[in-house]
């Protein structure tokens, strides 16, 4: 993992100016919490200004409040982008975004493995008059052929999810340039300290800032990182109408999780690298999905700086009693939605009956997902070990 001084000090929050005059009043380290609904203003004039500016200023706490705006600066410069937007949730994000820059007869273009309720979403968009189109594989070329005339949107992740593939961004984004279309990345399992899609071209980045950024599974929040002409755009447009506005307390808790996202994204690779080798060389493992160890399609060796601990694996058995088999015998992973956070968690998507949907889904079947946590790799290791012994 290679982290630059910079976005340590940032994570830290030490961008105190060297030019800065001492000051003989104390500061407090950590960013006061404005737990308030609202803001006043002495005078009319003031609060008239506020309300046509409510972008930049604190009026009332759906739009904006210095608890948010800490974090959002942060972010920003942590994805070298112009501006940030703090939301409820990632989905949050996602949907104003996504909501703000589609239009009936626009089509979507969703690229390798996206997040499910992303793609939810524009089954409930479709209402509206906006098509979609899935290209699971990630290919480049494919994702082209797929391009409509009406295509506005490019939304994609990398690594994706489920199976963590990764695709070429520059070169999708060369695409989507090409024809004149927006591209929006997930960029959540990566975070801004591993891959850093603006410095790429793309247009518009989302996290869910409940994984790893937050990191503590005790706050559900997500944000925007985009071009400030385009997050004004989606501020007027979906943020203010839609409410999904982020608490002054949420706010506060995704700053502590900045704080220590470096050491702890270092320890979530090194133990999710140790139990996926302990996972590829197991009989019982038919396939490790983790970016480290699957081959990328021609992806530029420096795109990811490092490795989270989320990655999956396939059994050699890929049946649904063998998935329950295994995942009911594990006594330390827990089982669970959602990732990131110190806990080592479990998950599949296999379903009684819903092999054909997997198919559908570009997603194999016998399929495991595992969020490696901050636990000792020897107990999780060990725990897998007595867990896959269960499998048929």
């Amino acid at each position: 993992m290679k982290l630059s001084p910079q976005d340590l000090d940032i994570c830290c929050g030490h961008q105190k100016s060297e030019t800065a005059e001492p000051s003989s009043v104390s500061q407090p380290i950590s960013t006061p919490i404005h737990q308030t609904s609202l803001f006043s203003f002495d005078r009319f004039e003031d609060l008239s200004h506020g309300l046509a500016n409510e972008f930049t200023t604190p009026v009332y706490s759906r739009g904006r409040n210095p608890s948010m705006t800490s974090v959002e600066q942060k972010l920003a410069a942590l994805e070298q982008g112009e501006a940030c937007k703090l939301f409820a949730s990632g989905m949050g994000a996602i949907s104003a975004a996504i909501s703000a820059l589609v239009s009936q007869g626009d089509h979507i273009l969703f690229v390798n493995q996206v997040y499910g309720p992303t793609i939810q979403l524009a089954t409930q968009l479709a209402r509206f008059g906006v098509s979609f189109t899935c290209i699971t594989s990630g290919d480049i070329a494919e994702a082209e052929q797929a391009i409509q005339p009406n295509t506005k949107l490019i939304w994609f992740e990398s690594p994706g999810t489920m199976t963590f593939t990764q695709l070429d961004i520059k070169a999708l984004v060369a695409v989507a340039k090409a024809h004149g279309i927006l591209t929006g990345i997930d960029n959540t399992w990566a975070t801004p300290l591993l891959q850093k899609p603006i410095t790429m071209g793309v247009d518009i980045v989302a996290h869910s800032l409940t994984k790893y950024i937050g990191g503590h599974s005790d706050v559900v929040a997500g944000a925007l990182i985009t071009r400030e002409t385009l997050l004004k755009d989606i501020f007027f447009k979906t943020f203010l109408l839609n409410g999904a506005a982020i608490g002054p307390m949420d706010a506060y808790l995704i700053e502590r999780g900045l704080r220590t996202l470096p050491v702890r994204l270092a320890q979530h690779e090194t133990n999710g690298l140790a139990v996926a080798h302990f996972l590829q060389e197991h009989e019982k493992v038919a396939q490790v999905f983790h970016p480290a160890l699957q081959p990328a399609l021609s992806v530029p060796e420096d795109q990811l700086s490092g490795f989270t601990g989320l990655f999956s694996f396939t059994l050699k058995q890929p049946s649904y009693s063998a998935v329950s088999d295994v995942m009911n015998a594990l006594k330390h992973f827990r089982m669970g939605v959602s990732w990131g956070g110190f806990e080592s968690l479990a998950i599949s998507p296999q379903r009684p009956q819903n092999a054909q949907a997997l198919v559908e889904a570009g997603l194999p079947q016998g399929l495991i997902r595992l969020s490696v946590g901050l636990e000792s790799a020897d107990t999780l290791i060990n725990d897998l070990s007595q867990a896959l012994s269960h499998a048929q």
